[in-house]
């Protein structure tokens, strides 16, 4: 029987090879996906390798439509097929509000929520040639909560999830179940860019009812189920996983 393939944009670190990871010891052969990270990207190749995946990496940034075709040209060249896709590629300006440009507008819009758009075509041509597939993106509390010097990511999540919904309804009738998941402050290397990450960890972890901040497996073991068939009758839902912190007010 031929192997699934599954593609995680921004996969060489973090959550995203969390994911990857888990994918690998349920049988799929992988994509990793990576922007700058060639040394972090090859590495985790090593560790997919090693748990008997196939993989492919490829390098390109996903907020270039023209990067995102060759990508898939190469997941055609190498695997003919595609199962699954997890948009978990994610960047963007950590700045006051007053203090935004267009540069940085357009820079993270493009990463954030225009990928999603056109690597989900892409996957969706795909998966419907093999009768269906799957497609969770990684979205954060500040689409829906305001966070301090966080206004255009925050805006850029929302966005994404609205694209979850809308592709969630027209990808039904191909047998492409898609979905989303929210994360509350998570120890990767992305909070690193904060100026207040400490700040942020320690407030977290105070404030969350569960008495810890979320970890890139909490977040993973959430993706992991709706990448199975057993949620398959959830279509188009931001699940969050945050341990209860966005209850509060």
């Amino acid at each position: 029987m031929e192997r699934k393939v599954a593609l995680v944009t921004g996969s060489s670190r973090g959550i995203g090879k969390e994911i990857a990871l888990r994918l690998a010891k349920n049988g799929y052969d992988l994509v990793i996906n990576y922007a700058r990270s060639k040394k972090a990207a090859e590495e985790t190749a090593k560790e997919l390798e090693a748990l008997g995946s196939n993989v492919l990496v490829v390098k390109a940034n996903v907020g270039k439509k023209e990067k995102i075709e060759e990508m898939f040209a190469q997941i055609d060249e190498r695997f003919g097929r595609l199962d699954i896709f997890v948009n978990n590629a994610a960047s963007g300006v950590l700045r006051p509000l007053m203090e935004l440009e267009e540069t940085h507008w357009d820079w993270t819009m493009d990463i954030n929520s225009k990928a999603l758009l056109f690597c989900a075509q892409e996957a969706a041509r795909r998966m419907e040639k093999t009768g269906g597939g799957k497609i969770v993106s990684l979205s954060s509390l500040g689409s829906i909560r305001y966070l301090e010097n966080y206004t255009v990511v925050g805006v850029s999540k929302a966005a994404l999830e609205a694209l979850t919904r809308y592709l969630a309804v027209e990808l039904a009738p191909k047998n492409i179940v898609v979905n989303a998941v929210s994360g509350g402050a998570v120890d990767t290397d992305a909070l690193s860019h904060f100026p207040n990450r400490e700040e942020i960890l320690e407030t977290a972890a105070k404030r969350t009812p569960a008495g810890k901040i979320v970890t890139p497996s909490d977040l993973a073991n959430s993706v992991m189920f709706l990448l199975s068939e057993e949620a398959s009758m959830i279509r188009g839902q931001t699940v969050i996983v945050d341990g209860g912190i966005s209850l509060l007010v």
